[in-house]
Parts: C-alpha cells; sequence; structure tokens
C-alpha cells in the first residue's frame, strides 16, 4: 500500500475529499519526522511506537579488499510493534 492508497482509504473511510485526507496524511508524516528530530518517542496506541536510536561506531571489513575500515555511529529509526499488533498478525 502506497502513499495515495492510504489517503484513498482515509477519504473513502471519512467521507472526505482525496484532497482533505492526504493534507492530513501529510501533516501526520511530518509531526512524526518532527518529534523524531527533536529526540522524542512517538506512539500509537494499539500499533505501535517509533523512536531514534544511535548505532556505535564499530570497525568493519571491505568483502572486496578485505581491509578493515571505520562504520561511524550513525541514527536510526527504530519501530516497536505493539503486543495487539503482533498479535493480529
Amino acid at each position: 500500500m502506497n502513499k495515495k492508497e492510504i489517503a484513498m482509504k482515509m477519504a473513502k473511510d471519512a467521507g472526505t475529499t482525496f484532497l482533505q485526507s492526504e493534507k492530513a496524511f501529510n501533516s501526520m508524516i511530518e509531526g512524526i519526522k518532527a518529534s523524531l528530530k527533536k529526540g522524542k518517542r512517538v506512539t500509537f496506541s494499539g500499533f505501535g511506537s517509533f523512536e531514534v536510536k544511535t548505532r556505535k561506531a564499530r570497525k568493519g571489513r571491505n568483502p572486496k579488499t578485505g581491509a578493515v575500515i571505520n562504520i561511524p555511529k550513525k541514527k536510526r529509526i527504530k519501530f516497536n510493534p505493539s503486543k495487539s499488533f503482533k498479535d493480529s498478525l
């Protein structure tokens, strides 16, 4: 399911226009991004939560040459599904 299909389903379920649903969906996504950028956790009850985690710097290997390389630390987004969401699958 892509963004357009989600907005179409939202419009149908809520009885609104596609443009209104698309605007609401975009607003929700931007709100999630803004909260994650601030380091806050975003939780949807019954669905799951998103949070930013920092991966430590580590050493890796170039598979082609076998040379050791340094992999810098970086941020990633982690999603933890809720128990009810996992049980529904």
